[in-house]
C-alpha cells in the first residue's frame, strides 16, 4: 500500500468531516458521547504518541520500541501490544518510506482489524434474539462488586425497554442488602419488574422466581443479577452452576448468555478479573464501564485480544443512557480522529 494513499486518507478522513457523515463513520449524538466519554484516553495516548515521532521522520526500530512502551502503558496489555507492533512492523516493510505522519492511521487500521478478528461484531442497537418456543431471552450478568455490575443490569434494562422489550430483573446478590436495594432503584428508574427476595435468600431460588415470572407474563428478555464475590473460585464456580441449573429446569437453554462486567478504569486488574472468571464460567460477552472517568480505555483493545471474548457494551457516563453497544470502528475513530 503506497505511501500517497496514506496521505490521502488522511486528509480524508482526519481534516474532513463531512467525508466521514457520508461514508456512515457517525451516528450523531451517540459517536458525541463516545468522544467525550473516551476523551481522557485519547488524550492520554496522543500526548504519548506524539513523544514517540519527535526527531523522527519514517517509523524505523526506535519509533516501534516507543510505540511499544506506549500501548503497554495505556493498559493495552504486553501480548496484544506485542501482536500489534509485529503486524505494523510487516507493514513498515512492505513500504520503506512510512512515514511517521501516518503512524496513527497504520496503528488505528491494525486495532481495528485485531477487534474484528476477535468477534467484536458492530450493531448499533439493543437487539434480543429469537429463542425456541419464544421463551424470553436470558442474560446472568456476572462481575465482582464495584465494577458497575448493577447500574449496568439498570442501564440494560431501560435500553431494551426503550426498544419496545418487555424485560424482568431478578436480584440474584442476595448476600448484600445494599445490592438489592441498588437494583431495586435502577429498575424502577427503567420502569421494569424486579424480583426480589430477603437478604440471605438463595440466588437460584431468586432465579427460578424470575424466569416464572417472566414465562408467565410473556417477557423478552431477563436479566439476572449474580453475587459479585470473587474470594474463592470454587464456591463462585458452584454458586453459578447451581444458578444455571435451577433456571434450566425452567429453560433448557437458559442462560442464553453469560455477560461480564468489567469496571475499565482499573486496567490490568480487569484482566485478572476477566481471567478469574472465564475459568470459573463460560462468559459470552463483556461490558467495559466507566470508561469516562479514565485514560485507561486501551484495555478493551486487550481484553477482546487476549481472551476472545466479544465487548459487547461500553459504559461512557453515569446516566441511565450512558450504556452504548459496542461499535469497533466508532470506538477505535473516536481514540484516533
Amino acid at each position: 500500500m503506497g505511501k500517497a494513499f496514506f496521505v490521502i486518507r488522511t486528509f480524508l478522513f482526519n481534516l474532513n468531516p463531512k467525508f466521514q457523515l457520508a461514508m456512515g463513520i457517525f451516528s450523531s449524538n451517540k459517536k458525541e458521547k463516545l468522544d467525550k466519554g473516551l476523551s481522557k484516553t485519547k488524550e492520554s495516548v496522543f500526548k504519548k504518541l506524539s513523544r514517540v515521532v519527535v526527531g523522527k521522520t519514517t517509523v524505523d526500530d526506535d519509533v516501534l520500541d516507543n510505540l511499544e512502551e506506549v500501548l503497554i502503558s495505556s493498559d493495552v496489555g504486553v501480548d496484544t501490544t506485542i501482536r500489534i507492533i509485529e503486524r505494523i512492523q510487516k507493514r513498515v516493510s512492505e513500504d520503506k518510506y512510512l512515514g511517521t505522519s501516518e503512524l496513527n492511521i497504520l496503528l488505528k487500521e491494525e486495532i481495528e482489524k485485531l477487534l474484528l478478528e476477535n468477534n467484536t461484531t458492530d450493531v448499533d442497537e439493543f437487539i434480543v434474539p429469537e429463542t425456541k418456543n419464544n421463551l424470553p431471552y436470558i442474560i446472568m450478568v456476572v462481575g465482582v462488586n464495584g465494577v458497575g455490575k448493577t447500574t449496568t443490569i439498570g442501564k440494560l434494562a431501560y435500553q431494551f425497554k426503550k426498544a419496545g422489550k418487555s424485560v424482568y430483573i431478578g436480584a440474584g446478590d442476595t448476600f448484600r442488602a445494599a445490592a438489592i436495594d441498588q437494583l431495586e432503584v435502577w429498575a424502577q428508574r427503567a420502569d421494569v419488574p424486579i424480583v426480589k427476595q430477603k437478604m440471605g435468600s438463595d440466588p437460584a431460588s431468586v432465579a427460578y422466581d424470575t424466569l416464572a415470572s417472566a414465562i408467565k407474563n410473556k417477557a423478552d428478555v431477563v436479566l439476572i443479577d449474580t453475587a459479585g464475590r470473587l474470594h474463592n473460585k470454587i464456591n463462585l464456580m458452584n454458586e453459578l452452576s447451581k444458578v444455571k441449573n435451577v433456571m434450566q429446569k425452567l429453560i433448557p437453554e437458559a442462560p442464553h448468555e453469560v455477560l461480564l462486567v468489567l469496571d475499565g478504569s482499573t486496567g490490568q486488574n480487569a484482566f485478572e478479573q476477566a481471567k478469574q472468571f472465564t475459568k470459573a464460567t463460560e462468559v459470552t460477552s463483556l461490558a467495559l464501564t466507566k470508561l469516562d472517568g479514565t485514560a485507561k480505555g486501551g484495555v478493551v483493545i486487550g481484553i477482546s485480544d487476549q481472551f476472545k471474548i466479544p465487548v459487547k457494551y461500553i459504559g461512557i457516563g453515569e446516566g441511565i443512557e450512558d450504556l452504548q453497544v459496542f461499535n469497533r470502528n466508532e470506538f477505535v475513530d473516536s481514540l484516533f480522529n
